[in-house]
């Protein structure tokens, strides 16, 4: 069942096997009748590179080994899969009895390859698997429709008692632990290079670098089985020579265009990397070149004399026999398997470039290919909303007219505006068809209505009147910072001369929510670290089990947490270099955002509020709950406030004061704590019940405009207040709202979770697709 081909170590060798290719033979054509002529035939040759296995955060220590399998989409019994042809072990990695396990393998009863077992200890932990594995797919099967591929890898695990070493020639030790696939779409089988990350699943958060590279090759003859159109099947006579030699033409074609492409593709990389590829031995101006490009009117059609045929694309081919179209064959397919063998040799010498270039040229296109499920709008910044409805005010023109006006009436309402705003755009998705050369994530292809549509608002003309003093500050003595044992330290700042070994220590702070766990943000933290692998992560634990506390208690313990986390970081870096900036960034989930400004608002903070970068709010109270018009969770709270006195409840309701002037919220509106970030994201989404819409997106309540007694004053003024904190004179500030609008399938059918609004508060912690679209898309707020 299996073929072990060879041992982990330093291995070039190669298994050509086409055992499995339908009715394949390698003979010369013969002067047959009509039905027995032999086809040309060719194979799409798929190799894909297995570079690292990268461990996030597997909760599991053991052995681990990946499985990769491929097999044509419409082809459910799995007649003709892949069939795994050759094996290059393009690197020696460090072959140890603690790391690796056992050789490679190919199974015959799937098809499938298997690379050795490896071992897993910690995060953060890279394993170089350093193998290419080419499979065969042929070309014949499919040839007469257009039908994509599924490229399938899976994570075995196999538990191992005090991490002993498993015998995994016995196969009842593995497990299949996650599955990732890819569709190769018809259009990329002709000539693909391509970065491919396999990313698996939550509970076995790792990253596989691979890359997939693509042509079609010549294989050989292989005798027909006259299965033609019904409409050839009219004509008598011709009607078999007439297919083949339509067949014959295609083919040909086809290798003229995998041809092109491959030029292309390795003129472009070959650039990219910066590197000469010798193609001396290539013919640019061959006769089959010229001879399938000749002009020919569309409508001709000459099969009387056998030397001329109508193609299926309307372009006439010349070749004027059996033998002319079997030269042309053998032309162009020996010269495409040579400039192939080339790129797998170029791919060999400069593998690490190769990788590079494909991994930025991947990451540069995501924003083009996930802008599907995403709108774009600039939205102007009103400059003060005003409690007396003045209908002069900035509030009414910011309503009523300008951009906002386009998106949303002033009687509208706002959740109802976005989530119909958002359903018009799946409808639009679900009419789509997708069909491009670009690899397609099965885990948001499978179902492109279950995606996530995200709205992003970026807020304009933030600038402050003239005569109005800007809270975006400088501190004094700006060179400074403050090191360990509150002793003092020249920071190198980003306009100095550069030095060696200077460093930029780039911090995210993670807080979780009410009742939450230090991990419940660890999805957001991966896509954060696959961006920056160079980032520090702090998962806050000071306030877990204590999240039913004083916001102020909870807010200084997470500002003790973060100045002893930094102190620490920064006393490692100038242990070996000089400190060149800061970058702190934090990342809340629900009340965690009010403990992250709680805890900016602390004193001990002050000398650390420079170096703020990027804060993204997850669904945060910021306006409280005010105007909340979730009655069932109202309801709720109002239980928890009397049965349990839950601190932080009457703080978020505005019950901690008889003076709503003298409530926690009010107060902290008017703390500068969201002015020193260069970065304010703020995600929000309609069906979340559990935190008022208006609140998260730290906009104005359509009630409140109805609202003349003190609480509408309040709040307008808790209002004013934030945005003023968010409206600056920097040019290079962004601030967007980004609206997440879940997919119903993604969060299971109607339910009470789904009624209270509770599904998709907990989806922001479940589902990573509308963090890894925000992130891929605007790279530099996260780097």
């Amino acid at each position: 069942m299996f073929r072990k081909l060879g041992w982990f170590v330093g291995l070039d060798q190669t298994n050509l096997s086409t055992k499995r290719l339908p009715n394949v033979h390698h003979q010369p054509p013969s002067d047959k009748p009509n039905h027995q002529l032999p086809m040309l035939d060719a194979v799409y040759e798929v190799a894909v590179y297995i570079h690292r296995f990268h461990n996030l955060d597997l909760f599991e220590q053991g052995w681990y080994r990946i499985k990769v399998t491929m097999r044509w989409e419409e082809d459910d019994d799995d007649s003709y899969p892949g069939i795994p042809a050759r094996v290059v072990q393009y690197e020696a990695p460090e072959v140890s009895a603690d790391n690796f396990c056992g050789v490679w393998m190919i199974d015959d009863k799937d098809n499938s390859f298997s690379t050795p077992s490896f071992r897993i200890r910690y995060a953060r932990q890279d394993v170089f698997l350093s193998i290419m594995i080419s499979f065969y797919l042929s070309y014949g099967v499919h040839e007469a429709k257009s039908s994509a591929v599924i490229l399938k890898f899976e994570l075995f695990h196999t538990p191992t008692p005090e991490m002993g070493r498993p015998e995994i020639q016995s196969p009842l030790n593995p497990c299949a632990a996650s599955v990732h696939e890819y569709r190769i779409p018809p259009k990329a089988l002709l000539g693909l290079h391509s970065y491919c990350p396999v990313y698996f699943d939550a509970f076995h958060a790792v990253l596989v670098d691979t890359s997939v590279h693509i042509s079609l090759l010549k294989s050989g003859y292989r005798t027909p089985q006259l299965k033609v159109p019904s409409n050839f099947l009219a004509s008598e006579g011709t009607c078999s020579e007439d297919y083949l030699r339509l067949n014959k033409a295609a083919l040909v074609k086809e290798l003229m265009a995998a041809h092109d492409i491959l030029l292309d593709d390795l003129f472009r990389i070959s650039r990219g990397i910066k590197q000469t590829i010798d193609l001396a031995g290539i013919n640019f101006e061959s006769d089959v070149t010229k001879s399938l490009n000749s002009p020919s009117p569309a409508h001709e059609k000459n099969t009387d004399d056998g030397k001329s045929l109508l193609l299926s694309d309307g372009t006439k081919s010349n070749a004027e026999s059996w033998d002319d179209m079997l030269n042309s064959f053998q032309s162009i397919g020996n010269q495409l398997l040579y400039i192939w063998n080339t790129f797998l040799k170029f791919h060999r010498e400069n593998k690490t470039k190769i990788l590079e270039f494909l991994r930025n040229s991947w990451a540069n296109d995501r924003r083009t290919e996930w802008s599907i499920w995403m709108m774009y709008s600039k939205v102007d910044m009103p400059h003060q909303y005003m409690s007396n409805g003045v209908e002069g005010t900035s509030l009414y023109r910011s309503l009523r007219g300008g951009r906002l006006a386009s998106t949303r009436r002033f009687n509208d309402d706002p959740i109802q505006t976005a989530t119909m705003r958002a359903e018009l755009h799946r409808r639009g998705i679900a009419q789509m068809k997708i069909n491009n050369r670009s690899l397609q994530d099965m885990y948001i292809y499978e179902d492109p209505l279950r995606v996530p549509i995200i709205i992003v608002e970026r807020l304009e003309n933030m600038y402050r009147y003239t005569n109005v003093k800007s809270y975006f500050l400088p501190f004094e003595d700006e060179d400074k910072h403050i090191l360990e044992n509150g002793s003092k330290a020249v920071i190198k700042l980003p306009g100095n001369h550069p030095q060696q070994n200077e460093h930029v220590l780039r911090v995210v702070v993670f807080v979780h929510g009410f009742q939450g766990h230090h991990l419940d943000l660890r999805l957001i933290r991966n896509q954060w670290i696959l961006l920056d692998p160079k980032i520090h992560v702090l998962m806050s634990e000071s306030n877990e089990d204590k999240t039913s506390e004083d916001f102020r208690e909870m807010g200084l313990r997470l500002a003790q947490e973060v100045i002893s986390f930094l102190k620490k970081k920064m006393d490692r870096v100038s242990r070996v270099g000089n400190l060149k900036d800061i970058k702190i960034s934090f990342v809340g989930h629900s009340i965690g955002n009010l403990i992250v400004r709680a805890a900016l608002a602390e004193s001990i903070m002050e000398p650390y509020l420079r170096y703020l970068c990027t804060y993204v709010s997850i669904s945060g109270p910021h306006l409280g709950y005010m105007y909340s018009s979730n009655s069932l969770f109202n309801s709720g709270l109002w239980l928890l406030k009397k049965i349990k006195g839950t601190r932080c409840i009457h703080q978020l309701t505005f019950t901690d004061d008889h003076d709503l002037e003298n409530t926690f919220i009010y107060n902290l509106s008017k703390k500068k704590t969201l002015t020193n970030f260069k970065n304010v994201i703020l995600l929000s989404s309609p069906q979340d019940g559990y935190v008022p819409y208006h609140s998260a997106r730290i906009e104005l309540s359509p009630a409140a405009t109805l609202d003349y007694s003190k609480q509408g004053k309040v709040f307008l003024e808790m209002l004013n207040n934030c945005l003023d904190q968010l409206r600056t004179n920097s040019d290079n500030r962004v601030v967007m709202r980004c609206d997440i609008n879940f997919g119903n399938s993604s969060y299971g059918k109607r339910s009470f979770n789904t009624l209270i609004g509770r599904a998709a508060h907990i989806e922001f912690l479940e589902c990573d697709i509308f963090v890894k679209f925000i992130m891929w898309s605007f790279p530099e707020l996260f780097c």
